[in-house]
């Protein structure tokens, strides 16, 4: 009955919480301190401030860190499940329709709308990461990273998660230096 219990202190502020974990936290709140009784509003905080801590988004951790408390391991997973289920099943029915309307002329031109919007915000992502990777490690560490990385996915056609790595050693090699 417990994990039954866990399953809808997640569920419903995964159905009801629009706007992802942030939004979804007093739901949450509501559910575990005040339905359930599985902790206080200062232990809620506690959890509340750890899981903003750590990266990932917030809803997840705290599903899977209160299952485990209320649970176990089965009880970490089925929290975990409870708060991206509703999430999940919203994106397989809107995967089913738009399959089932692929070749209609509206999808298609959906389609054609979001493409530029996609990539101007990926071309904006890029400035912001030139921008601050050339005030964090000046001009020619950029432009250097720069050229290697194009030289290694155009050149070489190394695969983009080498190159991601690398680049992540890099900066892990001239922190120390």
């Amino acid at each position: 009955m417990i994990y039954w219990s866990i399953f809808l202190a997640f569920f419903i502020p995964g159905i009801l919480g629009y706007g992802g974990g942030p939004a979804s936290i007093p739901l949450v709140e509501k559910e575990v301190v005040d339905r359930y009784g599985w902790m206080s509003t200062q232990e809620f905080g506690e959890v509340l401030a750890l899981g903003n801590a750590l990266p990932g988004p917030i809803a997840t951790k705290m599903a899977g860190y209160i299952g485990y408390m209320e649970g176990g391991v089965l009880g970490s997973i089925v929290a975990l499940f409870a708060s991206v289920a509703p999430s999940l099943f919203l994106m397989l029915i809107l995967m089913a329709t738009l399959m089932k309307y692929k070749d209609s002329m509206q999808v298609k031109n959906i389609t054609k709308l979001i493409r530029p919007v996609i990539a101007v915000l990926l071309g904006a992502m890029t400035v912001q990461f030139f921008v601050t990777s050339n005030e964090t490690f000046g001009s020619i560490q950029t432009v250097v990273l720069v050229v290697v990385s194009y030289w290694l996915l155009e050149i070489r056609k190394i695969h983009p998660a080498f190159v991601i790595v690398l680049a992540l050693v890099y900066g892990a090699l001239t922190t120390f230096i």
